[in-house]
């Protein structure tokens, strides 16, 4: 413990200022066609241009960081490696550990709306004890100086920082990458991760294992006939999303475009989004765009959805910038893409009590029949709004999600305080 040291989220200095707003001043916008096809081909400049104005103009990057800086922020050092992490324990006595673990192209600030709320058990509901580390090479956190560090890795380190905190037993909570790192923990590290409660749900459907067999032969029939018949006609209409079951083939998913480029040529890349805001924050606006929920009469013709302000998508755009770490982040696509680690975590069987939810325009949605058969799955629920960012988008419905859950932990003894 001797080596966990305060940390304060940073004011942009007058150079770094300056030079933002040198470059923002000086935007060279990209040759388009004369129609207008919406989002199509990406992220076009009639959304992007209003946000790039507003970062130049009006957007103050104070008012978000007093308000970081209400919480207690530390690093410490991991297998070599400065790690950033929130820690807000609770006053309540009953409080269970929790992780929250963010993903791409995201910061640990995704989770600003839910870290007091949880510590403090909401509504009179379950408190937690609340740990949100940056992932290395996201946001605060160092960036890995070696090749290879992906899901695996990340584990490891994350399971060390709960375990460092006293934490030896925890709930771990996660979307995207935290979803991908939380499932492999929940398989390989719960003799520490004794939950695991996600939205990015990442399991096998009923095959015809012997444990299938035996304890699921019903849902094995079912998948049988959704391969015939469709999922759709089998488990109910838009109750199996499936889009990242390709990792990088655009043919299947066109949707999967950015992790073929990612996950094969990060440096390349790294170019663009590293000298410049503008396309910096075009490529983070797409994704804030297509991943989350709005409603289909404007779908289309809006940039963000209400329940994401830009003042929130700013900031996770002006943490990468300010900490110049778009370029470290998307190597962890590259990593897991090189060390096939998606086979490792769709196959792994969590050893613990697991919770989905399911927001209405995330990238991934299971049918119960497959995450009964593949997790103990002790709770599941369905939302009629929200996507992939649900801590920011529908922070209530997450949080009272979560709580729910712990309460579940609690009154069954699964997990202690």
């Amino acid at each position: 413990m001797d080596d966990i040291e305060p940390f304060t989220v940073p004011s942009f200095t007058p150079e770094q200022l300056a030079f933002l707003k040198d470059k923002l001043s000086k935007p060279v916008y990209p040759n388009e066609l004369e129609e207008d096809y919406k989002w199509d081909y990406g992220a076009p400049t009639w959304a992007v241009k209003p946000l790039a104005e507003e970062w130049l103009g009006n957007y103050d990057w104070e008012k978000p960081r007093t308000k970081m800086n209400r919480w207690h922020h530390y690093h410490t050092t991991i297998d070599g490696l400065k790690v950033h992490f929130v820690h807000e324990p609770s006053s309540n006595p009953d409080a269970i550990p929790i992780m929250l673990v963010h993903g791409w192209p995201s910061t640990f600030y995704e989770f600003h709306k839910v870290i007091e709320p949880l510590r403090d058990g909401a509504n009179g509901e379950q408190a937690f004890h609340v740990v949100v580390p940056s992932l290395p090479g996201f946001g605060f956190s160092e960036a890995p100086k070696v090749r290879g560090h992906g899901v695996a890795k990340n584990a490891e380190i994350l399971n060390a920082l709960m375990v460092k905190l006293g934490y030896t037993e925890y709930v771990l909570q996660g979307g995207d990458w935290g979803g991908i790192i939380g499932k492999y923990m929940a398989s390989r590290y719960n003799a520490n991760c004794k939950a695991f409660h996600t939205g990015f749900p990442m399991f096998l459907p009923p095959l015809p294992t012997p444990r299938t067999l035996l304890f699921y032969p019903f849902k094995l029939v079912k998948f049988g006939a959704s391969l015939l018949l469709g999922f759709d006609r089998i488990y109910g209409a838009g109750k199996t999303i499936i889009n990242g079951a390709t990792f990088a083939n655009a043919e299947m998913y066109d949707g999967c475009g950015y992790r073929a480029i990612q996950g094969t040529r990060p440096y390349t890349l790294a170019y663009g989004l590293t000298d410049s805001p503008l396309g910096l924050m075009a490529w983070m606006l797409e994704k804030y765009h297509d991943w989350t929920y709005h409603t289909p009469a404007k779908r289309d013709t809006e940039a963000l959805p209400p329940t994401l302000t830009s003042e929130d998508f700013l900031t996770q755009v002006s943490i990468y910038w300010l900490t110049n770490t778009m370029s470290s982040s998307i190597r962890i696509y590259y990593e897991c893409l090189r060390q096939k680690e998606m086979f490792k975590v769709v196959f792994g069987r969590p050893k613990v009590p697991v919770a989905v939810c399911a927001f209405a325009h995330d990238l991934i949605r299971l049918p119960p029949d497959w995450l009964e058969a593949a997790s103990d799955l002790h709770q599941y629920s369905e939302y009629e709004s929200g996507g992939h960012f649900p801590a920011m988008e529908e922070n209530e419905l997450l949080m009272r999600d979560v709580q729910r859950f712990g309460k579940i932990l609690k009154d069954k003894k699964l997990v202690k305080s």
